[in-house]
């Protein structure tokens, strides 16, 4: 890349919603799902770009395409002296920026041309979602340590499940104790009239009435009558515009909770390849005595296994909010972010 390309590095993306090259698309979600990173679905442009949409359309963003390997960048301005390079999701820190064997040397040739941009200031640059340890990180120091400074900035923990072995595969990974209280739950919901419903929504026709079920299961919950659920902005916006991103190429996977004509109950997500990972879940406060919310992951799980997923993410698991993931998930994963300090 020669140094006068510097002003097409950065751009603002159309919209919103964003869209880009259905070729950069498929490069960006291919190195996504072969990343070897802890959390590939939010590697995915399905993730970063519903996030960019909802919570910060007015960055400009970098992305950048070569030979199997895609760099995505944001743009953070502080001053004309201080400018981040985040990933284009900051928040959580969960995807990570550099996809594909030959990522970090993208963005070592990438360097140069940004640094004439800046110039006299050299950007920071945070790379998310990197495993500890392993290969890629190695990169990371090896392929900028000698331009640049390179030191960790934070740290995280995710957690996931096999489906191995299908559903009964699964369960058998959790404890004696937690199988007896499902199987009490899906007894005590079958004899209440709960039933199970399937949505793998295909296109903007099926999204908009499966959100807005969504929707009124969540205002119903705990979380909506606290106003601390995915009916408040910008979170709102967040999960219509990921569900629509997803719809379109048949990945989202939602369930319904119903009893007669009344939903009281919804689990999302979506899929990577082979991997899962959940999004949001909800149930209406008026049946929080019936395990509506484990009962729909489980409804889940059968699912997952008979499409041959392999395994099931469950997102961040520290944290008092977070403790219940325990009885699901036996894996965990370290995720961790660092500060590229380039020398100017």
């Amino acid at each position: 890349m020669r140094a006068n390309d510097a002003d097409i590095l950065l751009r603002a993306m159309p919209g919103p919603p964003s869209e880009i090259d259905p070729r950069l698309h498929a490069a960006w979600q291919a190195a996504a799902l072969d990343t070897g990173q802890a959390d590939p679905f939010c590697c995915t442009p399905y993730w970063q770009l519903a996030f960019h949409d909802a919570f910060s359309p007015g960055r400009r963003l970098l992305v950048r395409a070569a030979e199997g390997c895609v760099m995505a960048f944001a743009e953070m301005l502080f001053s004309r002296q201080e400018i981040l390079l985040t990933p284009i999701e900051p928040h959580w820190f969960f995807g990570c920026p550099l996809l594909g064997g030959r990522a970090v040397t993208l963005l070592a040739e990438t360097l140069g041309p940004l640094l004439d941009l800046y110039r006299p200031a050299a950007p920071k640059i945070l790379v998310s979602g990197v495993r500890p340890g392993g290969s890629f990180a190695g990169r990371l120091a090896r392929g900028l340590g000698r331009r640049c400074a390179v030191t960790p900035f934070n740290s995280g923990e995710q957690c996931a499940a096999s489906l191995e072995g299908g559903l009964d595969g699964f369960l058998s990974r959790r404890s004696a104790n937690h199988r007896a209280k499902l199987k009490k739950s899906r007894a005590r919901a079958r004899d209440r009239g709960v039933s199970f419903e399937r949505h793998a929504p295909q296109g903007t026709d099926d999204t908009g009435p499966v959100f807005e079920r969504m929707q009124a299961v969540e205002l119903a919950s705990w979380k909506g009558i606290g106003r601390c659920g995915m009916d408040q902005e910008p979170a709102r916006t967040f999960y219509r515009l990921l569900l629509a991103r997803l719809a379109r190429d048949g990945l989202a996977r939602v369930i319904f909770a119903r009893c007669g004509d009344k939903d009281i109950g919804y689990v999302f997500g979506g899929l990577a390849g082979a991997v899962y990972r959940g999004q949001q879940f909800s149930y209406d406060d008026a049946w929080r005595d019936c395990s509506i919310g484990n009962l729909l992951q489980v409804e889940q799980v059968a699912w997952l296994c008979e499409e041959g997923a392999a395994r099931y993410d469950l997102g961040p698991s520290q944290g008092e909010a977070m403790a219940y993931k325990a009885h699901w998930a036996e894996l965990r994963f370290g995720i961790v972010t660092y500060l590229v300090e380039p020398e100017a």
